[in-house]
């Protein structure tokens, strides 16, 4: 089940919200989320939810071990969870990648089991590790009751999409928390601006990505190429950011509070800048948990760039088993270096800092998108030849349609730091008296009214279309 679903709109999510509402105790309210969560991932994976049941039960007993010795934390039982956390995650997610890159390195012919891959595992894997390496640091308590973890780990809002929720952001929320009207408003009105970006922007422009990331790449002419490549560029980030904006907004409805994910990563004046606003999440996690046990900045410059290679090669394997992904993350992580060993990189003027940023986010993401680095050097290479094909230009004008057009206007218009905006115009008015404060109240109210009036439309254009794709089952 997914967010952008009629069955999740209409059915589960009503139903669930209702009977959270009317319990009164907060223990009863966990019971029902455990429940309701399970069902959600049971929906659409009815045998590996037990393997998210499973790896809930690993970390918790794990935790455990870690603490069996009040005096000294077990450092064997903490290696040993990140041992088999990994090992649960490389057996489903990258034994055929392994065993399809050993028999064409080697020319061999190993069979390569076709393994289900289970939908958001590595979320949950990660979530649920991060417990065990936040008890053994000792940034929380062990948690005695193994139903508090199994609803950390299986929570449905950031179940299969993230963000990432790290346990020590979250382990006193799990017990003591409270559902107020305003946070349910504010939170509807979040998931409705996440369904809006993956409706309306996300699909819209994944369409059209699809059409010409099907295309052979050589015969793409320059105007098609750089058409496929903005689209998507537009489809993962408006995807990704819904999925979020959904994840956050369902939590407040729920009395939880999540970190953002995305702070408008494609207003970056730098690849490092677009990383402190790219994914947070994967990105603090990757640094909470992998650079600095590495040594991070602390061991000199040599050992500080092999620890970001490190790093963005993990980044980059996490997010697929194809090696597209992997150049994708070594991309990132060398343009890091530059701009490390060669400062004016990080001192051109606004405007050419912007466009050099977009433009090494834009090829790295064609790369991602292709399904081979072939297919994605040729992919690139058509960008910057000009090619008269006649087909790939009627293609590309095909997709041009005045829908595509507002749309793409709506998708660039969103990347703008609005929210912020926003939240100095209230300030604002709430400082220059009480005209202006009941003016942006009556702004807010005209907002929330607007929000039910996208969410009609999101269902109606749900219900009359086909084309809604998940994309992270490869995560």
């Amino acid at each position: 089940m997914v967010f952008s679903s009629l069955t999740f709109l209409c059915l589960f999510l009503p139903i669930v919200f209702i009977l959270y509402t009317v319990i009164p105790n907060l223990k009863v309210r966990n019971v029902l989320l455990i429940i309701a969560s399970l069902f959600f991932y049971a929906y659409g994976e009815p045998i590996y939810v037990f393997l998210m049941i499973f790896s809930s039960l690993l970390n918790y007993l794990c935790a455990l071990w870690v603490c069996k010795n009040p005096k000294k934390k077990s450092k064997f039982a903490l290696v040993f969870a990140v041992v088999v956390n990994l090992g649960i995650l490389g057996v489903y997610k990258y034994t055929g990648f392994i065993l399809d890159t050993v028999n064409s390195i080697f020319n061999l012919s190993i069979p390569v089991p076709q393994i289900a891959l289970p939908i958001g595992i590595s979320f949950f894997t990660f979530q649920a590790l991060s417990y065990v390496i936040d008890v053994y640091l000792g940034k929380v308590d062990v948690q005695k009751n193994f139903f508090n973890i199994l609803l950390y780990v299986s929570f449905f809002p950031q179940l299969i999409a993230g963000p990432i929720v790290k346990y020590h952001d979250i382990n006193e929320q799990i017990d003591n928390r409270k559902q107020d009207l305003d946070k349910i408003a504010l939170g509807l009105r979040r998931f409705i601006v996440g369904l809006s970006k993956k409706v309306f922007i996300a699909n819209t422009m994944g369409q059209v990505a699809d059409s010409i990331f099907a295309t052979n790449a050589d015969s793409l002419s320059i105007l098609t190429a750089w058409l496929g490549a903005i689209a998507y560029i537009f489809q993962i980030y408006y995807d990704f950011c819904g999925y979020s904006d959904m994840a956050i907004g369902l939590g407040h409805m729920f009395g939880f509070e999540f970190k953002e994910n995305f702070n408008y990563p494609y207003g970056s004046k730098n690849i490092q800048d677009f990383w402190r606003r790219w994914h947070i999440s994967l990105s603090t996690w990757f640094k909470e948990y992998l650079y600095i046990p590495l040594g991070g900045n602390r061991k000199g410059k040599l050992r500080t760039a092999i620890n970001k290679i490190i790093v963005f090669f993990a980044t980059g394997l996490w997010h697929g088993a194809n090696w597209t992904f992997v150049i994708w993350g070594l991309w990132h992580g060398m343009f890091l270096l530059l701009e490390e060993f060669i400062p004016f990189l990080k001192k051109l003027p606004k405007a050419i800092a912007h466009i050099y940023t977009m433009l090494v986010v834009a090829l790295g993401f064609v790369v991602f998108r292709a399904d081979t680095i072939g297919y994605g050097l040729q992919y690139i290479m058509s960008m910057f030849t000009v090619n008269s094909n006649s087909e790939s230009l009627s293609l590309a004008i095909s997709q041009l349609t005045p829908w595509f057009i507002l749309i793409l206007v709506a998708a660039v218009i969103g990347c703008a730091p609005i929210k912020p905006l926003t939240q100095k115009i209230q300030a604002h008015s709430h400082a220059d008296g009480a005209t202006l404060s009941k003016k942006w109240k009556i702004i807010q109210i005209a907002l929330y009214v607007l929000s039910f009036v996208m969410l009609l439309w999101c269902i109606i254009r749900l219900s009359g279309t086909a084309y809604n794709p998940f994309i992270y089952f490869r995560f």
